[in-house]
């Protein structure tokens, strides 16, 4: 397969993997908005109005999108390296190294130049808010870089699916929360699992997909470790446990109307489906994409409910 050349870096880049990106942070904003800019829940401060950041939302959201495709890049260009994305090997879409669309120096650039904007997008954010958030900032880029690169890269040992659920579910929620109102709430804890576990999910289902060509190449992912059965279960348990948070969430957190999240099972169903009913190789590249999908439309609805109920 090739790609032209304007279209590589998109590619590289794995846009079905961004709702991982969006998602915390929407959620994570939703979390904030019934503060107002006095730092008080607006409801015992009638008649003020939620206050919202808008300039710390977009500067989240850069941070979160830039982290996501450095990430993408950086395990493109490590494992290209490694030859561990031989395209004889591996089922899913090409690799801008694996499969010759980029030189490894190209992606290391394009990876080093994603990080950086990550950064100086989490500088504003520091400014802004406070230095506290620049070890998490450090944090972060550093998981991005050491999931696949490094000599000893922990995606390598297992633990990608901790760094996922870790940085792209509770640090991206919580923190999204925090650069609006300083402050960690039990809200935001209990929606960023929703929201971890259905990141955490892609990770599954991609690895699910390349455990023939990860045991060859000597790759011990979680998957692997797992077995193809157990990975499925696995799965299963990540995209339905978050309805069975939802209402804990929803109810004791204050915001009924963030049950509106439950439509994402109508979306769940055909992955679902199709992880549980065997479907491997090729197959399951749609699923991966289906996955996204119930990521952004469960993780939109839930920011929108959540949002909506500080009014009712």
């Amino acid at each position: 397969m090739t790609a032209a050349a304007p279209n590589r870096w998109v590619l590289g880049a794995r846009p079905r993997t961004l709702p991982a990106a969006i998602v915390p942070v929407l959620v994570g904003t939703a979390c904030a908005w019934g503060w107002t800019s006095a730092g008080r829940w607006f409801a015992d401060s009638s008649p003020a109005a939620p206050w919202i950041d808008w300039i710390n939302f977009a500067m989240a959201m850069v941070v979160a999108l830039a982290l996501q495709i450095a990430t993408n890049y950086a395990n493109d260009y490590s494992d290209g390296k490694r030859g561990t994305d031989d395209p004889s090997k591996r089922v899913g879409p090409p690799r801008l190294v694996g499969n010759g669309l980029a030189t490894a120096a190209e992606v290391k650039r394009a990876m080093i130049i994603t990080f950086a904007i990550a950064l100086l997008a989490g500088s504003v954010l520091v400014w802004r808010v406070g230095w506290e958030l620049v070890p998490v900032g450090l944090a972060s880029v550093a998981a991005g870089y050491f999931y696949t690169g490094g000599p000893r890269p922990y995606g390598y040992a297992g633990f990608g699916e901790m760094f996922v659920f870790s940085f792209f579910g509770v640090v991206a929620t919580v923190g999204s929360t925090y650069v609006q109102i300083e402050r960690v709430t039990w809200l935001s804890v209990g929606a960023s699992v929703i929201v971890g576990c259905l990141a955490t999910a892609l990770l599954v289902v991609n690895n699910l997909r390349d455990i023939p060509g990860d045991t060859e190449s000597g790759k011990r992912t979680l998957a692997v470790k797992l077995g193809d059965r157990r990975t499925r279960y696995l799965y299963a348990v990540l995209v339905v446990l978050p309805f069975v948070i939802l209402p804990l969430v929803a109810g004791l957190g204050g915001r009924p109307i963030a049950s509106l999240a439950f439509a994402g099972l109508v979306v769940m169903n055909k992955p679902l489906l199709a992880v549980l009913s065997g479907a491997s190789g090729s197959a399951l590249i749609p699923v991966l994409g289906r996955t996204g999908r119930l990521q952004l439309v469960t993780g939109t609805l839930l920011a929108v409910g959540l949002a909506v109920s500080t009014y009712v």
